[in-house]
């Protein structure tokens, strides 16, 4: 075999390692963001009735009451 094949395999197992570190890498970043998206929707779920405004009470009506 050419020196140049031997090589050309061996640069070729090399990518395909680097490749398959990559995809691993991004599977734990893909697990991690899942991760905090899910924490970030709880926080969210918890906000939502804080940020909106309390009901009003009922108000007393101004005037005379006429008896039916």
């Amino acid at each position: 075999m050419s020196v140049y094949v031997i090589r050309a395999f061996i640069e070729l197992r090399e990518k395909i390692a680097a490749n398959a570190a990559i995809l691993k890498r991004l599977a734990e970043i893909d697990k991690t963001l899942l991760e905090h998206d899910t924490a970030l929707r709880e926080i969210y779920q918890k906000l939502v009735p804080l940020l909106s405004p309390p009901p009003e009470p009922p108000r007393r009506q101004i005037g005379f009451q006429a008896a039916s």
